[in-house]
């Protein structure tokens, strides 16, 4: 079969009948081309149901189970839910090794499908394998029980509100970033909990730490090292989240808050993720690049706090004006209806950018590699406000 790679297993010999009657090659790609559902002991699933399933969903109302019900097709799932919402980021690659059983050969189906293309799923392809090898090391039971040492939760909206009423300007969520794919290193000399204080010390209301080790030289053992150091301001986890159970880690690291990508997650994930974070006492950011991922969230009941990205995930290309634009007409209208906190995010590196995001409807920014990288973060956040907002 061209373009198919057949590695001998010794295995024993089925008969013919146990395969599909259909044409093989077809047969084989469709069992390969589900993203985000399988076939296990003869029943379809998909990770969302798996996850729910596995998260005593008996808390968070009969909408998700009637929801999960619909989408048991998995393929449906996919193809149609998916694709109608616009999200081209695929969540693994569309083929590889069977994760079951198809015979005396397996098949591995070799083309450029398996190429991530673009830096974000590439991302999100090496976090499913890594949040796979965590689950193994730290079941949700193990994760539940840490939850009754956890500290408890702040207030990360309300902390964002309150700095912006304090100052008449966007609240500020300063980032503890080492590096980015697109800058790479940012600060040699990175110590996480030192730069927390001085971000704290230089006014920020609340503070985003990246978990991300492969892609940005994170970890969650700073995010856990900066609320035990006694750092007040409430800590966003900057986590590329593809199950819930990657919530739960991050409250038992001292999280206040996680971040949610649209470009990333379907809206049943988003609307399911948001209920765990709320039952945990998380906030939720939600992060949006478009227009359509922006219709998308405020469709949605219960967000109280949209990020608009102006860098472009897939190209990471910023471009300022994209806030402006995503909270310009009926757009912004709703989001002042619903009361809810935009938050900016990229590209801002002066005092003339805060404003002009700010006069597009912000009221809070999330700024990184142009505090982070000043030999003092704190008159980092002076340079970029154009004036001491700590006091």
């Amino acid at each position: 079969m061209e373009g198919l790679v057949s590695l001998q297993r010794n295995v024993p010999r089925l008969p013919v009948q146990a395969f599909p009657s259909r044409n093989r090659s077809f047969s084989i790609h469709r069992r390969f081309s589900p993203v985000n559902s399988g076939r296990l002991n003869g029943r379809s699933f998909s990770p969302l149901r798996a996850q729910q399933s596995e998260i005593d969903g008996s808390t968070l109302g009969k909408e998700n189970h009637l929801k999960v019900k619909e989408l048991e097709g998995g393929v449906m799932f996919q193809d149609e839910v998916v694709a109608s919402q616009g999200i081209r980021i695929r969540r693994r690659p569309p083929s590889g090794p069977p994760q079951h059983y198809v015979g005396p050969f397996e098949f591995r189906l070799q083309n450029e499908g398996n190429v991530p293309r673009n830096i974000l799923e590439e991302i999100i392809w090496h976090k499913d394998k890594e949040v796979a090898v965590m689950k193994e090391r730290r079941p949700l039971g193990f994760l539940k029980k840490a939850l009754d040492n956890a500290p408890p939760t702040r207030d990360f909206v309300g902390a964002l509100r309150a700095a912006h009423q304090r100052t008449g300007l966007p609240g500020l969520i300063a980032e503890v970033k080492k590096a980015s794919p697109s800058r790479g290193i940012l600060r040699e000399d990175f110590d996480p909990v030192a730069i927390a204080q001085a971000y704290e010390k230089g006014g920020a209301a609340c503070l985003s730490v990246l978990t991300d080790e492969k892609f940005f030289k994170g970890s969650f053992e700073n995010l856990e090292s900066i609320r035990n150091a006694g750092v007040k301001c409430p800590l966003l986890c900057k986590e590329f989240i593809v199950e819930a159970w990657q919530i739960y880690y991050a409250r038992t690291k001292g999280a206040d808050a996680v971040l949610l990508i649209a470009a990333v997650l379907p809206d049943l994930d988003i609307k399911y993720m948001t209920k765990i974070c709320k039952m945990l006492g998380l906030a939720t950011l939600v992060e949006v690049h478009n227009e359509r991922e922006m219709d998308r969230v405020l469709a949605i009941e219960g967000i109280e706090l949209v990020g608009i990205n102006n860098r472009n995930l897939e190209t990471f290309e910023v471009d300022v004006s994209n806030t402006k634009k995503l909270l310009e007409g009926e757009r912004g209208e709703l989001i002042r209806q619903k009361d809810i906190l935009v938050v900016g995010e990229s590209g801002l590196f002066t005092p003339e950018d805060i404003a002009y995001v700010q006069e597009a409807g912000v009221k809070a920014v999330l700024v990184g590699e142009s505090i982070v990288k000043q030999r003092d973060p704190a008159k980092g956040i002076s340079e970029l406000f154009g004036r001491d907002i700590s006091v």
